[in-house]
């Protein structure tokens, strides 16, 4: 946690000594708001946008209550080891927000509102952009993402960077999720020993146990899905190409995307709707202005009146609890007004898929990472993959700990993007997971939204041993198609959260939002969590 030490000057800047912004202003001096306020973790980020507004809190106190909360949960308590640094400058800029609404100039509902962002997405300031390695601790590059500027355009306060799994869970197929060698294991707020399923496994974790008021994952296969799932909360896979992937550290240019993951499904879709836009630098984006909208408008918990559910049976799995809180949530739905319609199979060519999805990753793994670290500052001294490799095997007793880097050995090895079986694996993972997959099941069924449980609950955390997924993933099809996936608490076993899975057609990124609302709003499903022990 060497970087968190490096800014533990900012948890000084809490209540103590802080004033009133300014006579003419009629935001309430930090103590009042602070009292207003109560425990932080009890407010959905709507809530803190609507306290705001009515001036019962403040930027400065809220931005306050969270670092203080970061202190007493992630450092000491249950040292979730969510958070891996917090930016220096966050409270400096809660009380310009609050001068800001003083003054008449709102920005939006995400005006004064402290967010999390996963440590592999570029933010300016002076901490550095890992992706939890150790190779990279030099890697303040001055850059904001474009997803990150967006935010800050409508007046959110970058707090810090969470903790992921190191190089998004790329680097071995013996990976323990939530593990870094700069952040170490990130720990499941629900139960303690268990997991918090990754990539985004520091953003999940912090947003469960509410040390922001929204957090960012990224997702190339299951990355924003599954720690949401593990750790009770909303999560987000937009469509690819709605939101900039530039200057996040890539996997896939054909699979990754940044999303939301918050406590509600409206918070993730008023973060959505600051992140979307077109970037002229990442062609993928081409189409998002003409895309984006206001996500957080038409939610209504009527949203599921007339939607045709098509219910994915084969990926239901076998354990019974989970059927039972599944089945339990497709009542709910079918009494809010939704027509549940059994889809026995999905009839995919999974073996043909799976074996094209590897491909692709291997082979845009090594050409997009190769790219990003050409741009890093020169005090970074891995400049290719190659490199990196070699400083693995030269630091193994910090970084080769725990599980190897055969995929990194398996990338270098690939012969680029113009690879004859690289152009035919892009094409068939479009085939068989979009017009063939997605597409088809939704046209022969006639419905309008497919659902089953995103997975099993989390493993103990077995460090070095890998990870125990239970049950199918949801997250397959619509991570290789690219089409939008959300996932919204279901319930949970043996006080473990399990979530629901929502995903459509390409750019349904609202559609799923209006449905996961409704099913939200009617199950109120979500739990806080425990910090079990056990």
């Amino acid at each position: 946690m060497q970087i968190r030490n490096l800014l533990a000057c900012m948890l000084g800047l809490t209540l103590m000594g802080c004033q009133q912004i300014g006579a003419s202003c009629e935001v309430p001096a930090i103590e009042q708001a602070t009292e207003n306020l109560g425990p932080i973790e009890q407010y959905s980020l709507a809530e803190l946008s609507e306290g705001m507004a009515d001036k019962r809190f403040s930027s400065e106190a809220i931005t306050a209550a969270y670092l203080q909360r970061i202190a007493e949960i992630d450092d000491a308590g249950p040292e979730l080891n969510a958070v891996l640094a917090l930016m220096p400058d966050a409270l400096a800029i809660a009380k310009q927000r609050d001068q800001q609404r003083c003054d008449g100039e709102v920005l939006g509902p995400l005006h004064g509102i402290p967010v999390l962002i996963k440590d592999n997405i570029e933010a300016a300031g002076p901490v550095p952009t890992t992706a939890g390695s150790t190779a990279l601790l030099e890697n303040v590059t001055g850059r904001d993402a474009p997803l990150v500027a967006r935010l800050k355009e409508a007046g959110a306060i970058i707090l810090g960077k969470t903790n992921l799994s190191q190089w998004a869970n790329f680097r071995s197929d013996d990976s323990t999720s939530g593990w870094s060698s700069v952040g170490g294991l990130v720990k499941n707020p629900h139960r303690l020993a268990y997991n918090s399923c990754g990539s985004s496994s520091g953003s999940g974790a912090a947003m469960a146990a509410g040390l922001a008021a929204g957090t960012i994952g990224t997702e190339t296969d299951g990355s924003i899905m599954c720690p949401s799932s593990a750790n009770g909360i909303v999560g987000l896979k937009p469509t690819v190409g709605l939101v900039s992937r530039r200057y996040i550290i890539p996997i896939s240019e054909t699979q990754d995307t940044a999303g939301p993951m918050t406590r509600s499904v409206t918070d993730a879709a008023i973060m959505l709707t600051a992140m979307a836009g077109t970037d002229p630098q990442d062609k993928a984006t081409a189409e998002a202005d003409e895309r984006r909208r206001d996500y957080a408008a038409d939610l209504s918990v009527q949203g599921l009146e007339g939607v045709r559910i098509g219910v994915m049976r084969d990926q239901l799995g076998e354990n019974p609890a989970i059927i039972e809180q599944f089945e339990k949530a497709l009542s709910q739905m079918r009494e809010a007004g939704a027509m549940i319609v059994d889809i026995p199979e999905r009839g995919i060519d999974e073996e043909t898929l799976g074996d094209a999805e590897f491909k692709i990753l291997l082979v845009e793994f090594k050409a997009g990472l190769n790219a990003y670290l050409a741009s890093t500052p020169e005090s970074v001294k891995v400049r290719t993959l190659a490199d990196l490799i070699q400083f693995n095997a030269a630091n193994k007793d910090i970084e080769l700990a725990h599980f190897g880097q055969e995929l990194f050995e398996m990338a270098e090895e690939q012969a680029g993007l113009d690879d004859p079986e690289y152009r035919a694996a892009l094409q068939a993972t479009r085939r068989i997971a979009g017009t063939e997959g997605i597409d088809r099941l939704l046209r022969e069924n006639e419905v309008d939204v497919l659902v089953s449980p995103t997975l099993g609950p989390a493993w103990r955390s077995t460090l070095g041993q890998g990870d125990k997924f239970e049950g199918p993933s949801a997250s397959w099809l619509p991570a290789t198609s690219g089409y939008p996936h959300l996932t919204v608490p279901m319930g949970a076993v043996d006080n473990l959260p399990i979530g629901i899975s929502f995903y459509g057609p390409k750019w349904s990124d609202h559609a799923l939002l209006k449905v996961g609302y409704a099913y939200e709003q009617n199950s109120k499903a979500r739990r806080d969590p425990k910090f079990l022990e056990d």
